[in-house]
């Protein structure tokens, strides 16, 4: 995904930046700055480009930091809601450790162009609690970015970024974040609250549902929470997960031989699959239907991936035909490789039937 999103890094956002500079602080000469910034770009990737151009604002700046920040807080609202925004944050996370005060606030103020996760991350590692102290402000903040910020930059695993080991070892140090936001109306807000509290799948479960237990699952924004927030545990199958939602513990279902409309496919075609799932049971069952596919990956290694598939009550005695139709496409996030792979149904965690298939590129 770097790769083909670097260009946004390209001659005509530097020449714009530096026009943007110049404008606000006529020390800055523009034709100087997109020469220095664009030398030698062309094999850096699109972070390495993001970091270059803080290193390189940082010698066209002011010295002093805050005059720099100052320039730069004039400077970001012309580039609002775009990636090449995070070099505002960048430059105060890499040079703003002498004034914590002042660069707190300066990513307060930036993260409403582009997010401050990361920045805030640099923070968090040289003085964790002082800055979750602050972070605890922010989710009470009225602008859901600031919001945002106060969930997804504390997050334990943040993509992109590294661990936190404060909350890899102990994930209640956000939870009094977590408990401020876990009604927020804001979708950006909830997503990064579902997926924080989803960071928890791997090694927390425990705390993970001992959480979500204890929230209101009648508030509509909270109940939205519980269920993205679960939907790791979900499709492992996890008892506990599923009973936050009344799905069935003790499935008794079988499920028809899956059929397959191929056995050989070749990338760029879909893949469809259809069974039947006939329950067992004198009683309905909540059942949550996913399938997973075993992709080849290049060292011959079958790796799983869980898709969704629907959720449905199934009735006693009741039979439902199922069908999916499955693409086949590189994307930036996936490279496929050639061989023998798998689908698999999965029901309430499960695994019932499975069958190969012929990938060939």
């Amino acid at each position: 995904m770097a790769e083909a999103l670097k260009d946004m890094f390209g001659k005509r956002f530097y020449q714009q930046l530096a026009m943007e500079l110049n404008k606000v602080d006529g020390r800055v000469h523009a034709k100087n700055f997109v020469n220095d910034v664009t030398k030698n770009m062309d094999n850096l990737s699109l972070n390495e480009r993001l970091r270059n151009t803080t290193v390189v604002m940082k010698r066209h700046l002011p010295n002093d930091y805050k005059k720099a920040v100052e320039v730069l807080k004039m400077v970001a609202p012309s580039f609002k809601s775009t990636y090449t925004a995070l070099i505002f944050p960048d430059f105060v996370g890499q040079y703003g450790h002498d004034d914590v005060a002042l660069s707190l606030e300066c990513l307060k103020y930036f993260t409403q162009f582009g997010s401050s996760e990361f920045a805030i991350r640099e923070f968090l590692k040289r003085d964790f609690k002082g800055t979750i102290k602050v972070m605890n402000t922010w989710a009470e903040d009225k602008n859901h970015h600031v919001r945002r910020l106060a969930s997804e930059g504390c997050r334990g695993r943040l993509p992109w970024s590294f661990n936190l080991e404060e909350v890899m070892k102990n994930p209640s140090v956000t939870k009094s974040i977590l408990e401020k936001l876990k009604a927020d109306k804001e979708l950006y807000v909830k997503k990064s609250v579902a997926n924080h509290l989803n960071d928890f799948s791997k090694n927390h479960s425990d705390y993970l549902i001992s959480v979500l237990k204890a929230w209101d699952n009648t508030n509509e924004h909270t109940a939205w929470i519980i269920k993205h927030a679960s939907r790791t545990l979900i499709k492992k199958g996890d008892k506990n997960s599923l009973a936050l939602f009344n799905f069935e513990k003790n499935v008794k279902i079988k499920v028809s031989e899956l059929v397959l409309n191929k056995s050989k496919i070749k990338l760029g075609e879909q893949l469809v699959f259809k069974f039947d799932v006939s329950s067992e049971k004198i009683t309905k069952q909540k059942l949550v239907i996913d399938f997973a596919v075993h992709y080849v990956k290049n060292s011959g290694e079958l790796i799983p991936k869980v898709f969704k598939l629907k959720e449905i009550e199934l009735a006693p005695k009741q039979t439902v035909s199922i069908s999916k139709a499955h693409w086949f496409k590189d994307f930036t996030t996936r490279t496929h490789y050639p061989g023998i792979h798998s689908v698999e149904v999965l029901i309430n965690g499960e695994k019932y039937q499975k069958k190969d298939f012929r990938l060939s590129i």
